[in-house]
């Protein structure tokens, strides 16, 4: 039993002295300074990446918030250059729209000038399919010398044709029934065959006009397509004045007389301007 205790504390003693050494040993390493030293260079390594990365997140932060503000500013500058562009586009449009304007004036002038008919220019100021007549109104009246019965052309591109007449006059404005007015009758014939007959509208100006009481012997001599003018008997309408072309022949095996259908020449729905003729001058004109 001595022998075991004397064994045991000898054990006892060599690891206490080994912890004493091992305490001995950092305790000496803390006082000579070295562990100070590497402790202050891990705080300044540690300082200095976070300023690093504080000053890397300022910078793209920074560069962000300019970027920004640049791209606001293209935005801007984009909208303005954008509306001036559109502001050129719209007065471009608007001088080509002028240039249009005043080669048509100056075409309707010229046109004015050629007849040899005393004429008065008007526009069409009003259209009124629901009047007595399929009425289209101008701008001229009794102040520029319009009367009523007074034929009515006009021209569209190189072809010049019949509108129809005055119905109505005032002071300042006049009404005009057109040619496809069921009410509007026009003595007319064939340019080639001479064939009379009497034109009558239909109401509307998408229809075509019917010409009737045709000798039903001019149904071999008439072709499709073939002109059809005023007569100008009685000095209501200028004689030879195109009213439009044959698109259809009706002969009825009962009748008499043959009808035809009346493309009419001047196109109704782009119809702008009109020339107003001075009926007492067109017995000069007659053959």
């Amino acid at each position: 039993m001595s022998n075991k205790k004397v064994a045991f504390r000898f054990h006892l003693n060599a690891f206490l002295l080994t912890v004493y050494l091992i305490i001995s040993g950092v305790l000496l390493a803390f006082s000579s300074g070295g562990m100070v030293v590497n402790f202050r260079a891990l705080g300044f390594n540690l300082m200095s990446g976070t300023q690093r990365g504080i000053n890397t997140l300022t910078t793209f932060f920074s560069g962000t918030i300019t970027a920004i503000n640049e791209l606001s500013e293209l935005k801007q500058r984009y909208d303005v250059l954008e509306t001036q562009l559109k502001d050129y586009e719209l007065l471009q449009r608007t001088n080509a729209n002028i240039i249009l304007e005043n080669e048509r004036l100056k075409s309707l002038l010229g046109f004015s000038e050629s007849l040899s008919l005393k004429n008065i220019p008007a526009e069409i100021i009003g259209r009124d399919p629901n009047n007595l007549y399929s009425g289209i109104t101008i701008n001229r009246g009794i102040k520029h010398g319009i009367k009523k019965n007074m034929p009515v052309i006009s021209f569209q591109g190189s072809n010049i044709g019949l509108v129809g007449k005055i119905v109505q006059v005032g002071r300042n404005t006049s009404m005009i029934m057109p040619i496809y007015d069921y009410q509007c009758f026009v003595s007319a014939r064939l340019e080639t065959s001479r064939y009379m007959g009497l034109i009558n509208g239909r109401g509307t100006p998408e229809a075509t006009l019917v010409m009737k009481y045709l000798k039903k012997r001019a149904r071999d001599e008439i072709r499709m397509g073939d002109k059809v003018v005023a007569s100008g008997e009685n000095y209501n309408y200028p004689k030879n004045m195109l009213i439009g072309f044959v698109s259809g022949i009706r002969a009825l095996d009962y009748e008499t007389s043959i009808e035809l259908d009346i493309e009419p020449i001047i196109d109704f729905s782009r119809l702008e301007n009109v020339f107003v003729l001075d009926i007492a001058t067109l017995a000069e004109e007659v053959d």
